[in-house]
């Protein structure tokens, strides 16, 4: 196993509450299977979506900002166009206990994931939490 794939591991392993942002309703978009498969696989899952808060989703409460979760958040896990990380990470840097802003698969952001490291935040882009867990964990 190479350092990187060492520090994927690492990170799926200690981050046990997952921030989902730009989760779909709809069960064919990709946020909505990666929700599901890591909420089956343990973790302690929290979808994102304003157009969608409050209502309960594949047995997830959708909230409508990072700023409306009361827990603490271990990592967030983008899944939204790549120009529109940045105000994301922002407000995911506010949270208490953040250890991990993680981008999804095209998805890459140099000026937020600069931002996330400065605050000594792990940060990973252009990859899929779900592959990556089923490839190393599952």
């Amino acid at each position: 196993m190479d350092q990187n794939d060492m520090l994927l591991r690492q990170i799926l392993s200690d981050c046990r509450t997952i921030a989902v942002v730009g989760f779909s309703a709809n069960p064919m978009r990709p946020s909505h299977g990666v929700a599901r498969y890591l909420a089956q696989a343990g973790y302690r899952v929290i979808p994102v979506n304003p157009g969608h808060a409050g209502q309960e989703i594949a047995g997830m409460t959708v909230v409508g900002a990072l700023s409306d979760i009361a827990e603490p958040v271990d990592m967030v896990d983008i899944f939204r166009r790549s120009e529109h990380v940045l105000p994301v990470v922002e407000e995911a840097l506010t949270l208490p206990g953040l250890k991990c802003v993680w981008m999804q698969l095209g998805v890459r952001n140099a000026e937020a994931a600069a931002l996330a490291r400065a605050q000594d935040v792990q940060v990973v882009e252009d990859r899929c939490t779900k592959i990556e867990h089923a490839r190393l964990l599952g």
